[in-house]
C-alpha cells in the first residue's frame, strides 16, 4: 500500500519538486521512499509495506530495465499471474505482487488488467517509447489523476501532491459547484481542480510521446447476465462460498491484519469469516451518548465470535476540530458526515494493526439501501396511470401548497434518472438557484448523469438503482473516503466486498434474490443468518450514526457554522442570507443538517486550498500532514 507521483517533459522543474511531491502524500507511505528520473521522465514513490517489507522496492524494473513501475494497492491472485509468466521464461527476484505488474505488462501490455484481482491503481513509463500508461482497479478503490493542461502531464495518487509542481496552475472550476451542492461529490471525470481529472473505475490512460493523452474502460459492471431462474436459497449458498474465499484472499498480508466492526450485517459477516483463518482483532467507533453509538452491538458480537474488540471514542470537539484536516486529505469537498468517525475509527486502527478489513460494497452489490424499496410504489403507480395523468397532476402537485403525497405526485411524474434521490441528493434545481451567488451556473444534475440510467434503460427500477450507486455513490463518496480517511492515518483498509469474485456473482441476481417488499439484501441477509446470530443478520441499516444534527444546533458548533456562513467564502459564492434561513429552519426543528454539512465543508474546504482568496485562519498547507 503506497502513493507514487510523477511528471514528464518538465526540463526546467528544479531537480527536488518531485521529493517534493512525495512528501506531500507521505501518509500514504511512511516506510519508505525513492525516485527514478531520465531525460523525459520522473517518478517518486513512498511505500507503507505489508508483503514481503524486505524487498518490492520501487520504483521498479522490468528484466531489460526500459518499462519503469510505481504501484499502489493490493494484487489478489499475483501468484496464480505469476505461475503464468514464469511459464513464459521470466524469473522472479521477489514475492511482491508489483514485479507480477511489470512483467505482466511486458508480456501482455494493457491486457494485463483483464487478469487482474484487487486494487490497484498503477503508472508504467516505457523508456523506449516514452509513453507513460497508468490503470484504476475496476471499482475504484485506490486512487489516480492527472493534471493535463495540453502543456504540463502530471499524475499522482492524489491531487494535492500537484501543488509543488512549479507549471500546476491551480484554478478553482466553479462550473461544477452546482453538480457537487446536488450530488455531495463530482461523477464523472472531471474534479473541483480545472485540467485535474480522475482515472474512473476499470479505465486505464497512455499519455503518448507527442503530448496527447488517451483513456479507454477496459471493465465496466453491468447486469447483462442476470438469472432470473436463481433462489433466494440458491444465491445465499453461493455467497457464502464467495465471501468466503474473498476473505481469504484479504486477508494475505505479512503484517497483522485487523477488521472494522459495526453493529450491521456487512462488518460483522466479514469478521466473523475473517475470524475463522486467525484470530483477528475488531475496532468499533462509537459517542457516549448511547442513542448515537453501536458499540454495545459490536462489543457483544466479538465477544460471542471470541474475539478481542477494542472500542473507540469521539466527541462533538474532535469532530469539529478536525474537519478543515480532513477537507485536505479528502482532496475535493466530501459532505458525508461519517467520513469523521471514519478518519478517527482509522486512526486508532493503526495504533496496533497496519491492515484493517471493512465491509464497504455490500449494500451497492447486493441491494441494501431502503430507497431501492420505493421503486414498488412506483412502479405500480407507473403501470396503473397513464403518463399524461401523471404529468398533470404532478404539475398541479407542484404549484399547490405542501400537503401529504405532494412530493410522491411530484416525483411520479418525473423519469427515475431525475426521480431517484441520489440525483438531487442535497440541494435539487430550485434550491441551488435559491443560495447560488451566480444561478446561471446552475445545470441540470439528472441530466449530468443520465447516460448511466440509459445504460440501463431496459432493466426494472431497483436494478437501475444500484447500477447508477454502484457507477456514482460506491467509487466517488463510499470508497473515496474510506480510501482517504485510512490513508491519512498509514492504515491500508481492503473491502472483500467490494471485488471482482464478488461483482460478478452480483450481477447475475434477479431483483427477488435481491430485494423483497419490506427487506433488502435478502439473499446476503440469508447467507449470513448461517453464520452469525439473528439479531445480527437481520438488523435493520443504520449507516454510521452521528449526534451531528444535535450538535449544530448547539454551541459553541452552531457559532462555528454561523461564522463560516458570513466567511469570505461563502459570500463569495452563496447568497448568504439563504444560508442562514436554512440554518435556521434547522435550529427550528426542520431537519436541514445534510445541507447545511455540504455548505459547510465545501467551505472548508475552500479556505484550506484556496487561502490566498480568504482571511480565514488556515494551517499552512506546507504542514498539513503533521496536524
Amino acid at each position: 500500500m503506497c502513493g507514487f507521483v510523477g511528471y514528464v517533459n518538465q526540463k526546467d522543474v528544479p531537480t527536488n519538486t518531485i521529493n517534493s511531491m512525495a512528501d506531500r502524500i507521505k501518509h500514504r507511505g511512511p516506510d519508505d521512499e525513492a525516485y527514478f528520473h531520465d531525460e523525459q521522465a520522473v517518478m517518486g514513490f513512498r511505500r507503507l509495506s505489508i508483503i514481503d517489507l524486505a524487498h518490492g522496492k520501487q520504483p521498479m524494473y522490468n528484466r531489460d530495465q526500459t518499462k519503469v513501475l510505481t504501484f499502489n494497492g493490493e494484487i489478489y491472485n499475483y501468484q496464480e499471474i505469476r505461475a503464468d509468466l514464469q511459464k513464459l521464461g521470466y524469473e522472479f527476484q521477489t514475492d511482491v505482487d508489483s514485479e507480477v505488474l511489470i512483467h505482466g505488462y511486458d508480456a501482455w501490455g494493457p491486457k494485463l488488467l483483464d487478469r487482474l484481482r484487487g486494487m490497484y491503481a498503477f503508472v508504467i513509463y516505457d523508456k523506449t517509447t516514452n509513453e507513460v500508461f497508468g490503470a484504476r482497479d475496476h471499482f475504484g478503490i485506490k486512487p489516480l489523476y492527472y493534471y493535463d493542461d495540453g502543456d504540463t502531464f502530471l499524475w499522482a495518487s492524489e491531487i494535492k501532491a500537484f501543488l509543488e509542481h512549479p507549471n500546476f496552475k491551480k484554478e478553482f472550476n466553479e462550473a461544477l459547484l452546482p453538480i457537487h451542492l446536488s450530488f455531495e461529490f463530482i461523477p464523472s471525470r472531471d474534479t473541483m481542480f480545472k485540467n485535474v481529472y480522475k482515472v474512473l473505475p476499470g479505465q486505464y490512460f497512455i499519455h503518448h510521446a507527442n503530448g496527447e493523452t488517451e483513456t479507454h474502460r477496459y471493465f465496466k459492471f453491468n447486469y447483462d447476465h442476470i438469472d432470473n431462474t436463481q433462489t433466494v436459497e440458491a444465491d445465499a449458498k453461493k455467497i457464502r462460498g464467495i465471501v468466503d474465499e474473498s476473505v481469504k484472499a484479504h486477508m494475505i498480508a505479512d503484517v497483522e491484519v485487523g477488521s472494522f466492526l459495526s453493529s450491521g450485517i456487512d462488518s460483522s459477516y466479514v469478521l466473523n469469516e475473517a475470524s475463522k483463518l486467525k484470530p483477528i482483532q475488531s475496532f468499533s467507533l462509537g459517542f457516549k451518548n448511547s442513542k448515537y453509538s453501536e458499540l454495545s452491538w459490536s462489543t457483544e458480537f466479538a465477544k460471542e465470535i471470541k474475539q478481542k474488540n477494542t472500542p473507540l471514542y469521539m466527541t462533538g470537539d474532535d469532530y469539529f476540530d478536525i474537519l478543515p484536516t480532513i477537507m485536505y486529505y479528502m482532496d475535493e469537498p466530501l459532505s458525508n458526515p461519517s467520513a469523521m468517525q471514519l478518519y478517527y475509527l482509522s486512526k486508532g486502527t493503526r495504533k496496533s494493526v497496519k491492515v484493517a478489513l471493512s465491509g464497504e460494497g455490500a449494500d451497492e452489490f447486493f441491494g441494501g439501501y431502503n430507497t431501492y424499496l420505493e421503486a414498488i410504489p412506483f412502479e405500480r403507480y407507473q403501470k396503473w396511470v397513464p403518463k399524461g395523468i401523471r404529468k398533470m397532476l404532478g404539475g398541479i402537485a407542484e404549484k399547490l401548497p405542501r400537503f401529504h403525497g405532494r412530493r410522491f405526485l411530484v416525483r411520479g411524474a418525473q423519469p427515475l434518472s431525475e426521480r431517484y434521490y441520489r440525483v438531487n441528493y442535497v440541494f435539487d434545481y430550485h434550491d441551488r438557484n435559491k443560495i447560488l451567488k451566480n444561478p446561471s451556473l446552475n445545470q441540470d444534475a439528472g441530466a449530468y448523469t443520465k447516460h448511466l440510467f440509459d445504460d440501463v434503460k431496459g432493466l426494472d427500477e431497483m436494478t437501475q438503482m444500484q447500477y447508477f450507486d454502484i457507477n456514482t455513490w460506491l467509487p466517488y463518496d463510499i470508497l473515496h473516503k474510506a480510501d482517504r480517511m485510512s490513508m491519512a492515518n498509514s492504515l491500508e483498509v481492503r473491502t472483500p466486498l467490494v471485488d471482482k469474485e464478488v461483482a460478478k456473482f452480483a450481477a447475475t441476481m434477479p431483483v427477488k434474490t435481491r430485494i423483497h417488499a419490506d427487506e433488502t439484501k435478502v439473499s446476503l441477509r440469508t447467507a449470513a443468518e448461517a453464520e452469525l446470530p439473528e439479531r445480527v443478520a437481520k438488523k435493520e441499516k443504520m449507516g454510521f450514526p452521528s449526534p451531528i444534527a444535535t450538535w449544530i444546533k448547539t454551541e459553541p458548533y452552531k457559532s462555528r457554522i454561523i461564522e463560516a456562513f458570513n466567511s469570505d467564502v461563502a459570500h463569495k459564492f452563496f447568497n448568504t442570507d439563504a444560508l442562514m434561513e436554512i440554518l435556521h429552519e434547522h435550529i427550528n426543528g426542520k431537519s436541514s443538517m445534510q445541507k447545511i454539512f455540504t455548505i459547510y465543508t465545501f467551505i472548508l474546504w475552500y479556505e484550506v486550498y484556496f487561502p490566498e482568496d480568504t482571511t480565514a485562519k488556515t494551517v499552512d498547507l506546507v504542514h498539513r500532514t503533521q496536524v
